[in-house]
């Protein structure tokens, strides 16, 4: 008997996904859109540095006093849990309030999860206030479900949740629950560099910024971030080049190439 949950579960096909990617792309460059990032101490710099060659607009402070107002003038936040100390708690609960009283998309990045019970904890509660999108690993969603990370559980938890998962790996999987869509792009020199999925969290916050359909938005900035992976892998020779090859390669990245590379995989199996 076919699963109801898969029979409700579409895939959008890589023609959709990659049309409406590029158009991503030429409006985030079009509107330079500010993306106000709490993220952690070892990601800032690398993050920043990103999200301009993109073409977006970085901020970063973590000040109670002011992080309100900068969330408010940003056109989305940022909220990554690594190294998360107190100030970066505190400021948290204030951006996530700044964001949900003004209409600004948020990004849920749980890094690290699996690792601390009470920092699970933590995370699940901010899911309550609603993100746009959990980007997130396969060992951090094993954690906040606690539920192996199966087509079918990272439908069901994104659809509980009312969000996007944007679970990344060897095959990226975005679904709100019910379309779902399996990116086969990136390079495994991506996971040799620090904070590169603090990146990829913030060009999907970007993203977002510019797209109202989470789902795209989401895929959208994780098929920029895997297609831009692979053109550094190209030229670099180890992880030091790399990590400067992809912000020249964020930087280059054009529509035409963005489509040209944008590898879809089917989603019938497991």
């Amino acid at each position: 008997m076919q699963n109801p949950d898969n029979a409700a579960r579409a895939d959008v096909s890589r023609e959709e996904l990659t049309s409406q990617a590029v158009a991503v792309l030429v409006r985030l460059r079009a509107k330079s859109p500010r993306v106000h990032c709490i993220t952690n101490s070892v990601a800032q710099n690398f993050t920043a540095n990103a999200l301009l060659a993109l073409g977006a607009v970085p901020s970063m402070t973590l000040s109670s006093e002011e992080i309100g107002a900068f969330v408010v003038r940003a056109d989305a936040l940022l909220v990554n849990l690594g190294t998360f100390d107190r100030e970066r708690r505190e400021a948290t609960s204030i951006a996530v309030d700044a964001a949900a009283q003004n209409g600004r998309p948020w990004v849920l990045d749980p890094v690290f999860v699996d690792r601390a019970a009470q920092r699970a904890v933590y995370a699940r509660d901010l899911i309550f206030l609603e993100p746009k999108a959990i980007r997130l690993n396969t060992a951090e969603f094993t954690a906040l479900a606690e539920a192996s990370p199966t087509h079918d559980a990272v439908s069901t938890f994104a659809r509980d949740r009312r969000t996007i998962i944007g679970l990344s790996g060897e095959t990226d999987l975005i679904t709100d629950g019910h379309r779902i869509a399996s990116i086969g792009n990136g390079h495994p020199l991506m996971a040799r560099v620090t904070a590169m999925g603090c990146a990829a969290s913030s060009i999907v916050a970007a993203c977002l910024a510019v797209e109202e359909d989470a789902l795209v938005a989401t895929a959208a900035g994780l098929l920029i971030t895997g297609v831009a992976g692979e053109m550094a892998a190209a030229s670099a020779q180890a992880p030091g080049s790399f990590a400067a090859a992809i912000l020249d390669a964020l930087y280059n990245l054009d529509s035409q190439t963005l489509a040209d590379k944008a590898r879809m995989k089917n989603n019938t199996g497991e």
